[in-house]
């Protein structure tokens, strides 16, 4: 048989590269759909914001394009996330047709947890527009039978966005957190390639996927920044993020520091990642691993 002919929507991005690559070691002929190139195969250049994809000759799809980040609040924000995060979805849901679709969301999309795991049923409540945007898609894709997968917090060579800002806590030599330890889901980008390939052929719904265990945020982010923890009062960094936050919404600019980044800091979430190994995946790679890679 001819190998498979997969889409990979946002093959220039982080998590998109990484998965294209996946798909093209695995055999199938790789389609990347993106603004810019993607690493692997054929190029078609795709703005999700604008226009529908050209899928035409491909069995599935990996839909990895999205609008990411903490954006400074206010309806220019919600409108540019909603143009790809929704809309967008909506044109590759229309051109997918019948073909399989596995829809890369995130677990920003879940309400404030407390200690225990968070299964797919827990209740829905992404308090920014990326999580909002990112819930309001997840919707049309379920719609449509596509398969939605779920990772927090990834990590890996390359990233542009989670090892990046927790650097930035670092002052003075010390790394500056709010409220006490905490235990933390991450999803090593290599784990969400796997479960990208292998859900191809799972039962449309939602899965969460991340590293088999959780993490003390504590010891991540010493190991990360190489500076010993100091605890600030939540009360007091929440108020900065408070006054930075609408500095913002005068600046354009992202704050930063934001009431989402410090509830990400103080909120333990521990995903439940029992459904998706019930397929037969296991995540492969952890945070020990990606640190032993590093330089240095």
């Amino acid at each position: 048989m001819p190998p498979l002919r997969i889409a990979v929507t946002g093959a220039s991005g982080f998590c998109g590269s990484v998965v294209a690559r996946a798909a093209a070691g695995s055999g199938a002929t790789v389609v990347c759909l993106s603004r810019r190139p993607g690493p692997v195969g054929e190029q078609r250049f795709w703005d999700a914001a604008r226009t529908p994809p050209d899928l035409s000759g491909t069995d599935v799809v990996l839909h990895l394009a999205a609008a990411v980040g903490d954006p400074p609040p206010g309806r220019a924000s919600e409108a540019a996330f909603r143009a790809v995060n929704v809309d967008g979805t909506a044109r590759l849901i229309a051109a997918a047709g019948g073909r399989p679709v596995v829809w890369v969301s995130s677990a920003s999309v879940y309400a404030p947890a407390g200690p225990n795991p968070i299964s797919e049923d827990h209740p829905l409540g992404g308090m920014t527009a990326y999580g909002r945007t990112k819930a309001a898609g997840e919707r049309l894709a379920l719609d449509a039978g596509a398969v939605v997968l779920r990772p927090r917090a990834v990590y890996g060579p390359g990233d542009p966005h989670l090892l990046p800002r927790l650097r930035r806590v670092v002052r003075g030599n010390r790394a500056l957190l709010p409220g006490p330890d905490i235990s933390l889901s991450l999803t090593a980008v290599e784990n969400l390639a796997d479960a990208c390939l292998a859900a191809v052929d799972w039962p449309a719904g939602i899965y969460n996927i991340a590293d088999a265990d959780a993490y003390r945020r504590d010891e991540m982010i010493e190991a990360v920044c190489g500076a010993p923890v100091m605890h600030l009062p939540i009360p007091l960094v929440d108020a900065a993020a408070t006054i930075l936050t609408a500095a913002s919404r005068v600046t354009r600019r992202p704050a930063l520091l934001t009431r989402y980044a410090v509830e990400q800091l103080t909120s333990p979430v521990v995903l439940d990642i029992g459904r998706a190994r019930g397929r037969g995946w296991a995540p492969r790679r952890s945070f020990a691993d990606f640190l032993a890679e590093q330089p240095g």
